[in-house]
């Protein structure tokens, strides 16, 4: 792949010998890399104003447009010749060129900005370039130090003067050139110029006012009177003449440049004879002699052009004076005409103030009428629109009337369910107290199927555990739990009817009750228990408090710890030999619709000893550790009890609300005692029971606000309206559906009940005279505002 040929730009001007000079040098430097040239050339704005005619140099002015047009275009033939000729001159190197046309500032800061807009990199420019480009610029040396200063850092700039590199020096506040040699070619030496000069003329105009001078009006002046309008003709071509001599004048700072920029002439040989010494002395002074005769003629030309100078200083400046009166009376007039548009203005202010307060007015009225125009049509539309809402008030008030009627009938249908439903927990109430002792029944495998659903999965609630399956069923209207053996791996059958001997003979508040059994398949009936296990309480809130769930408070806790406690006690102390639990953790305490705990799961052989009631006891601490942190592992507490109590408090669960301190402490302090000493279980007992008794104060007194239990999913079945719980289920029902017995049930356990060929009534037992469901929107709807307030999701 070819690379990109670097770009040079080259600055020529008119000069066409310094021109070929500098592209040589160009060329001659980068002869060894790809390079492509671009020649910039300026065109001389100063050359406007004026053209090359075969009579010389005139104003623009004097010609007419089309030989103007003509001349321009002779002029532009001879540039483009000439830049022709330097493309030509490069030969087999790329070249091209860029015309800089119509610029309003000097050219060296037109380079500078063109350095910028092109990133030119690489510069070289002729010593003759800013000086060919305009007459009206500084010098050529001092454009190239303007250049050299306020170029950017990227661009190398190359001065080339008579075909050779010249660098630019500055020192002392001179500017000078030297060679690659070191030596000073050239110097920038300041000037005093024509428009300094022409200053100084006007400030010495009043001494000239009383000696004129020589002029070739002088005695024209000395005769008559002034009067400027006989000057003006004659000050007009004076000044056409200055400025075009200043037009062809050489700038002196330039001569004074090339001057310095020719090598001194050398020495003459020492081998030259006393002959050639003589001619050369006398060939120079010859030369020297024509200088001072021209410099004579050039200083008569310059008395006489000074003379003719403070001439017309004079004159103009006794027009300046005419004008500076004439401008006064005209301020002074001015001034009064200023006073006179400010009081008619002030006027004009007061005539539009009051058209524009009338033009206001005018529209305020009109404001006005468009408004109560709009009032009358809204009033108009308004009386329509509230006949109407009167016609459907009416309309609405006679179906809200009847809705009532409808409303009125379905709610003496609710309370007469309601009547009924108490009545029915009333008879179950009392059928459970009479079966306090220690009766139990055993049930057929027939009824053990129906309560399960012939064991459907849908109702397992437990599985795998040591070799039983548990599944939730109904028998006689009361939902109960089926604890199923495996009859082949388990137990034989004389053990198993010797269990439930056992276990139906442990009665307590605190510990599972057994209902019946079943001999096959081995199952053991026992009561249901609506809000699982303590774990799920505890440690299954705290993953869904994220969804709104609230976890059992501090006073719920403590009432637990007592009343598992109690339980714990019972078996400790039980005749003729304690009962050991021997695996107590969260798992195996179950809370009923209450809330109220039961321990299930000791273990029924007799060969203990003292060791495993203790095993009980730091078991049972443990567990109070994670009632008080809502933790699994309580190892933060046992530390936290170690430093202080603000410790405590911070690792205590957040989900209990605002523990009490004092019950903390005392809590904390009997769990670090069961694990770390061999406290009795009487001795726990009447500690925990201290603890409660505080924890009931404190509730009562109103001294501690206690969140009201029911997170984690659990419903206090004693606050929940008997109306709401599906009479299969037991449970809150989620779609209530009317049945041809006029009972609510669920849809899904209503289906059941009928799927599996009943054709009676769940609550009456009669015949149902039809088997279509309706949905009770009433009752969904009364569901849904309870489920609100308590804050509980209805899934």
């Amino acid at each position: 792949m070819e690379t990109q040929a670097e770009k040079v730009y080259v600055a020529i001007g008119t000069d066409r010998q310094d021109g070929f000079g500098t592209l040589e040098w160009a060329l001659k430097n980068w002869s060894s890399h790809s390079i492509s040239i671009v020649i910039l050339y300026a065109a001389n704005n100063a050359n406007k104003d004026y053209v090359y005619t075969p009579f010389g140099k005139l104003p623009a002015s004097s010609v007419s447009d089309e030989k103007l047009k003509v001349l321009r275009k002779i002029e532009e033939g001879e540039i483009d010749k000439l830049l022709s000729k330097y493309i030509a001159f490069c030969g087999k190197v790329k070249a091209e060129f860029l015309k800089i046309e119509k610029y309003d500032e000097p050219i060296q800061k037109v380079m500078v900005e063109l350095i910028w807009r092109l990133r030119i990199t690489k510069l070289v420019m002729g010593i003759t370039f800013m000086k060919s480009s305009s007459c009206k610029s500084r010098s050529a040396i001092s454009g190239s130090f303007y250049v050299f200063r306020q170029k950017p850092d990227f661009c190398g700039l190359f001065i080339i003067c008579g075909g050779k590199l010249v660098f630019l020096r500055e020192e002392n506040n001179e500017e000078f050139i030297e060679d690659d040699q070191g030596v000073m070619v050239a110097k920038v030496r300041e000037r005093p110029t024509f428009k300094g000069w022409l200053g100084k003329m006007f400030a010495e105009s009043a001494t000239h006012e009383k000696n004129p001078g020589t002029s070739p009006s002088s005695s024209t002046s000395n005769d008559s009177p002034y009067q400027w309008e006989n000057y003006v003709q004659e000050i007009e071509n004076y000044f056409e003449q200055l400025l075009s001599s200043n037009a062809d004048e050489e700038d002196p700072e330039m001569e004074d440049d090339i001057l310095q920029t020719s090598p001194p002439e050398p020495d003459m040989p020492e081998n030259m004879s006393a002959a050639e010494k003589t001619r050369a002395l006398n060939n120079k002074i010859c030369k020297v002699h024509e200088v001072i005769h021209l410099k004579r003629k050039e200083a008569m030309a310059n008395v006489e052009r000074h003379a003719r100078a403070e001439w017309a200083i004079c004159l103009c400046t006794r027009r300046a004076e005419e004008l500076e009166a004439r401008i006064n009376e005209e301020m002074a007039n001015r001034v009064d005409l200023s006073k006179e548009l400010d009081t008619a203005k002030e006027e004009l202010y007061e005539i539009q103030s009051e058209v524009e307060e009338n033009k206001n007015k005018l529209n305020s009225i009109l404001e006005l009428q468009r408004e109560l125009s709009n009032k009358l049509q809204s009033s108009s539309l308004a009386k329509s629109r509230a006949e109407a809402q009167v016609e459907k008030a009416v309309t609405k008030r006679a179906d809200m009337v009847r809705e009532i009627e409808e409303l009125r009938r379905q709610r003496d249908v609710l309370q007469r369910r309601i009547e009924f439903c108490r009545e029915k927990d009333a008879i179950g109430m009392a059928t459970r107290s009479s079966g306090l002792g220690f009766n139990y029944k055993e049930f057929t495998a027939e009824e053990i199927r129906a309560a399960t659903d012939d064991f459907s999965e849908r109702l397992r609630l437990k599985s795998a555990g040591d070799w039983t399956n548990v599944y939730k069923g109904r028998i006689n209207h009361t939902t109960v739990a089926i604890k199923l053996y495996d009859s082949v791996n388990v137990l034989s059958q004389e053990a198993f009817q010797s269990k439930v001997k056992l276990l139906s003979h442990i009665r307590h508040p605190h510990l599972i009750s057994v209902i019946g059994f079943c001999s096959e398949p081995k199952c053991i009936i026992l009561e249901y228990m609506h809000n699982g296990c303590l774990r799920d309480a505890l440690f299954s809130a705290q993953r869904s408090s994220k969804r709104g769930s609230r976890g059992l408070n501090w006073h719920a806790r403590i009432r637990i710890a007592a009343e598992v406690c109690s339980g714990l006690g019972f078996l400790h102390l039980a005749q003729p030999k304690a009962i050991v639990h021997g695996n107590l953790n969260p798992s195996k305490i179950l809370l009923d619709c209450n809330l109220v705990a039961k321990i299930h799961g000791f273990r029924l052989d007799l060969c203990y000893n003292e060791s495993d009631v203790l095993s009980d006891m730091r078991a049972f601490g443990n567990l109070l550790l994670q009632l008080l942190t809502g933790r699994n592992w309580a190892g933060l507490v046992e530390e936290a009890i170690v430093m202080d109590h603000e410790a405590l408090i911070g690792v205590l669960d957040e989900m209990a609300g605002d523990w009490p301190l004092e019950l903390a402490v005392e809590l904390a302090g009997i769990a670090m005692r069961c694990l770390s000493t061999d406290e009795g279980p009487a001795t726990v007992m009447r500690e925990i029971d201290k603890v409660r008794k505080k924890a009931d104060d404190l509730v009562a007194g109103g001294e501690c606000e206690v969140a009201i239990d029911g997170g984690v999913d659990m419903q206090d079945s004693s606050n929940v309206p008997s109306v709401f719980l599906c009479p299969i289920f037991q449970d809150v029902m989620k779609n209530p559906h009317v049945a041809a017995d006029g009972f609510s049930y669920e849809l899904v356990a209503i289906e059941e009940w009928l799927g599996t060929g009943h054709d009676t009534s769940p609550m009456t037992n009669l015949k149902l005279s039809h088997k279509l469901l309706t949905p009770n929107h009433t009752l969904r709807s009364l569901i849904h505002d309870w489920h609100s307030k308590r804050s509980i999701p209805l899934e």
